[in-house]
């Protein structure tokens, strides 16, 4: 991972970061919305504008791939380059969270 990505993509904003935690599996823009207000009970959502600007750079960036179609839905899943950005934002969290007591 060059340090420009590690730049952009640590930290992560929360859309960023549930967008890439969800395509662990293969997903498309749809599900990965309605997954993510599931994981959040509705408190976070992720506009079609946000969700489709964020896939198109972290496709560009080769955090996630394009999968394949199925009835006209682009699907995704995480590339190698994407499960290590995404290792290092969990482990940042676990330490914010460590370090705050576990509260």
């Amino acid at each position: 991972m060059n340090d420009k990505l590690r730049r952009v993509y640590v930290p992560m904003t929360e859309t960023g970061f549930y967008i890439l935690f969800c395509l662990r599996s293969e997903m498309h823009g749809y599900s990965i919305g309605q997954r993510v207000k599931e994981m959040t009970d509705g408190e976070v959502t992720i506009s079609a504008g946000t969700m489709y600007g964020t896939l198109s750079k972290m496709e560009k960036d080769g955090l996630i791939r394009f999968s394949r179609e199925e009835e006209k839905r682009k699907l995704y899943i995480i590339t190698e380059l994407g499960e290590e950005i995404l290792s290092l934002e969990i482990n940042r969290i676990k330490r914010l969270y460590k370090n705050i007591g576990g509260i």
